[in-house]
């Protein structure tokens, strides 16, 4: 059975990393004691080492050691392996680039589907849905295929925002680049707000969070779905 959270972000305003996630990660990962990270996205350009050293500071609060996908001679033996997986945030290109390139695609799908517990927040769990295309990120690098692992049959837009009343920016919103998404593919997006995540366990999908979520499908209009909303209908 499929164990996995998909987070829009890893920190909110004025808190520590992950801090608002901890006690639903007390649960998520109950039985690990070892926990296998994934650094390639590099926020900042931060190296995989500091990166990984930043995440284990987090899980030591909930007891959990941490050790970077990095430090092992064989990746997809490691994830075979593992009690549990985290991948982080950073640039989903460069991720999803890592990822091709260590023939770790399937790996993960493989393994996710026989009950490994998954973490991914922005970066992380954009590559939970079916494509990468949705990402906000500069594409810094091509990787060899937008297709991801798709443990949801639909893409995610972490951070997601709500155009800002009054504004002055003449820029796209993020409602508008989904919509040129739509041009081109059926595949329906939810816009993932700071502070929510996606709990699935098994065939359900749950919107997990304070904030509401907002769903775009091709040719339809966007709608909003409450916390607790099981989005397995898609």
């Amino acid at each position: 059975m499929k164990k996995i959270l998909l987070a829009s972000t890893s920190t909110l305003y004025n808190g520590s990393y992950l801090e608002y996630l901890l006690p639903t990660l007390e649960q998520h990962f109950e039985n690990v004691k070892t926990l296998l990270f994934i650094p390639y996205a590099q926020p900042s350009g931060i190296s995989y080492d500091d990166y990984t050293t930043k995440v284990g500071e987090a899980f030591a609060k909930i007891n959990i050691q941490v050790k970077g996908i990095h430090e092992y001679e064989n990746p997809a033996d490691a994830i075979k392996n593992a009690e549990g997986i985290f991948t982080g945030g950073g640039n989903t290109f460069l991720l999803v680039s890592k990822l091709y390139e260590n023939h770790l695609i399937t790996v993960l799908k493989e393994t996710m589907a026989k009950g490994t517990p998954y973490l991914g927040t922005s970066a992380g769990s954009n590559i939970g849905g079916r494509t990468m295309n949705t990402t906000n990120d500069m594409p810094i690098i091509l990787p060899p295929s937008f297709d991801t692992l798709g443990f949801i049959n639909f893409n995610l837009n972490p951070h997601y925002l709500d155009p800002i009343e009054g504004s002055t920016h003449m820029g796209e919103t993020r409602e508008t680049r989904i919509a040129e998404f739509h041009k081109i593919s059926t595949i329906p997006v939810l816009g993932l707000r700071e502070g929510s995540w996606l709990e699935i366990y098994g065939d359900n999908v749950i919107l997990r969070g304070d904030l509401t979520a907002r769903l775009f499908r091709a040719g339809e209009f966007a709608v909003e779905l409450a916390p607790s909303e099981n989005l397995n209908f898609l």
